[in-house]
């Protein structure tokens, strides 16, 4: 900081000579250079990448004489839950300043304290990868797939401390680079300027291809981003091209949801897709980047399509979450659990756009976005767990079920809904009830903008920190001002967030003339059928249904259906198909050996399904046409 009144220059004329004043200048900044501490360094390399690891040599230096914290993520930004990747190192060893011993203390499972150092601590370590996903590390023949969390060793109390990553080839590869780290001169050394940013910053190291295109801001077409499609996979040059067109679409048609992109830090975005035989199925926003990865290829139109909903979910989060982001998880804990009420707008209002922007974009047709949305509004209705949880109670839940693991059986089929799901539903609600009570004048884009706005415009004076994180009574308020009811928006957050009811999506989806109705209305069904091999019940039968209600459960094995024998969940269905919602019939089962029996209450089928009003031979009046259009239409 330049002290007050330094170069002060008067109006007319210099009280000092200019040049007197730029030489002082330039020996501040020399001297504050000088007095900076140096940026922590990191060299990876990759010795046998067939043998899934690699090794890293990370300084810290010019530390204070304290001992130094030196820690390794167990939660990665993204994720809810522990993942502690420090159970695949291979092996690890310290030094201090000139290569002198050190004492090292591990003081728990990802944390050593380090004394003696000299000023600098030096760390070697060896790290086992081999799971091609957002959350892991993966690292083999053809790539390194590096998730920073699981990736580097990081120190406390260094966190504003700029880091320089260099990366070194395997002998005889030709890979290179793709990030959201800061560039250098060298392609191969990237930088960060702190802690928070890089570990946010996913690395792909490989001889991917890689595809380039720009959009121009809507607010203003002098900034125009640079988009990076980096796509490591064993597929044809028309499959790329085609699937590199589809993600344009996706990016044009998602900025005018907000008004215009965010100012990437190095003016570019980068989706980092690994399409491989191997990969698992995931997908992982960040900051300025986002990572994609499935068994999958893109010479198949139709893979290529269920590709594409990852790819607009992701992008949206560079808005949402990474910028518009909840308080509760700001700032991320890389040593614990992250829990948050709010996962239901930060994660399901994303899933609901994801869906919403390949209809708008066209890359899907309006049959399969309806059957999403009659599947995501069933899940939500008929779940167990809405009896027992709201969704922000789900949202909270989110350490047990986001990617945890446990070797304990669960109950959530009967606990949990998916705060992706239900939020993508409450998404849906709004944005139709928004609609309806302003005449169109306010949408769920227009919540969004506002929440941009207010909360995640702005403030980006320190990369990869969010200036101001909004609070569910933020989230409340700026509902009232986008309908203009504070009645209406307190009114929803009561019954539909903090409580457990859903919206009459019938009468919201006969606006866009669509119709939401049973598929077999009259029918009697057992409910869901958990029903493995030999017709043995695999796991928990849902709470409140015929089965569970007639005492059924895990392991029983079920042998007759009012005194006829049954041999498949088909028979079962067909048979209770027959009867009417209500009926009482006998339950033959298997329980430890004993054949049993007990009777069971039909219920009404349940299943629903949603069409266009005109598939039914209706027709559409003019104002259901403009409310489709202004709904499901392409805002380019």
């Amino acid at each position: 900081m330049i002290p007050r009144g330094a170069g002060r220059v008067a109006r007319g004329r210099s009280e000092v000579p200019f040049p007197a004043i730029a030489a002082a200048l330039c020996l501040l900044v020399s001297t504050l250079a000088a007095q900076a501490p140096r940026p922590v360094e990191y060299r990876l390399s990759f010795p046998a990448p067939q043998h899934h690891w690699l090794a890293v040599d990370v300084r810290f230096p010019d530390l204070e004489d304290a001992p130094l914290h030196v820690r390794m993520s167990s939660a990665s930004p993204g994720r809810y839950a522990r993942h502690e990747f420090a159970k695949n190192l291979i092996e690890i060893a310290f030094t201090g300043a000139g290569g002198a011993p050190v004492q090292v203390d591990r003081r728990g499972p990802a944390h050593w304290e380090v004394a003696g150092h000299g000023g600098t601590v030096r760390v070697r370590y060896r790290l086992f990868g081999d799971r091609v996903d957002g959350t892991y590390l993966a690292v083999d023949a053809t790539h390194a797939h590096m998730n920073a969390p699981a990736t580097l060793l990081w120190a406390e109390g260094l966190e504003e401390r700029a880091a320089r990553v260099t990366l070194a080839r395997p002998e005889g590869a030709d890979w290179n680079v793709a990030t959201q780290l800061f560039p250098t001169g060298d392609p191969l050394t990237w930088t960060a300027p702190n802690l928070a940013y890089l570990l946010d910053s996913p690395i792909e190291f490989s001889d991917f291809a890689l595809r380039t295109f720009t959009v121009p801001d809507p607010a203003d077409p002098a900034y125009r981003p640079t988009f990076r499609v980096a796509v490591h996979h064993a597929g044809s040059e028309a499959g790329l091209a085609a699937y590199v067109a589809a993600v344009e679409s996706v990016v044009r048609e998602t900025v005018p949801i907000f008004g215009e992109f965010p100012r990437f830090e190095t003016g570019a975005y980068t989706f980092i897709a690994d399409y491989l035989p191997a990969a698992s199925g995931d997908a992982m926003e960040h900051r300025n980047s986002t990572v994609l990865t499935a068994n999958a290829g893109l010479d198949s139109p139709g893979s290529r399509t269920r590709l594409l909903g990852s790819v607009a979910h992701e992008f949206v989060h560079a808005w949402n979450v990474e910028r518009i982001r909840p308080r509760s998880l700001e700032p991320f804990d890389f040593t614990a659990a992250n829990v948050s009420g709010d996962l239901w707008l930060a994660e399901g209002f994303t899933n609901y756009y994801g869906a919403l922007i390949l209809q708008r974009a066209g890359l899907v047709g309006l049959a399969a976005t309806l059957d999403r949305f009659a599947r995501v509004i069933s899940t939500v209705t008929n779940g167990p767990g809405r009896r027992l949880r709201s969704v922000v109670e789900m949202s909270r839940m989110a350490p047990f079920t986001d990617a945890a693991t446990a070797i304990d059986p669960t109950n959530f089929r009967n606990t949990f809904i998916s705060y992706y799901v239900w939020g993508e539903a409450i998404g849906l609600g709004l944005d139709l009830a928004l609609r309806e009570r302003t005449g169109g004048r306010a949408t769920l884009d227009d919540y969004m903008r506002a929440l941009w706005q207010e909360f995640g415009r702005g403030g980006d004076d320190v990369p990869g920190v969010v200036a101001r994180p909004y609070t569910p009574a933020d989230a409340e308020a700026v509902l009232a001002r986008v309908a203009g009811d504070a009645a209406f928006a307190r009114d929803f957050f009561a019954r539909y967030i903090d409580g457990r009811e859903v919206p009459d999506y019938a009468r919201l989806l006969r606006q866009a003339g669509i119709l939401l109705r049973p598929v077999a209305p009259g029918r009697a069904s057992l409910g869901a059928l958990p029903l493995g091999g030999g017709m043995r019940v695999v796991r928990s039968t849902a709470y409140g249904s015929p089965l569970h209600t007639a005492g059924i459960g895990r392991d029983d094995t079920i042998t007759s259906f009012d005194g006829r024998r049954v041999a498949s969940a088909s028979d079962l269905r067909r048979l209770s198909g027959s009867k009417r919602p209500g009926d009482r019939v006998r339950l033959g089962f298997r329980r430890l050996g004993r054949n049993m029996e007990t009777t069971v209450t039909l219920a009404a089928d349940d299943r629903i399904e949603i069409v266009p009003a005109e598939s039914t031979g209706a027709s559409l009046s003019p104002a259901q046409q403009a409310f489709r259009r202004s709904w499901l239409g392409s805002r380019q």
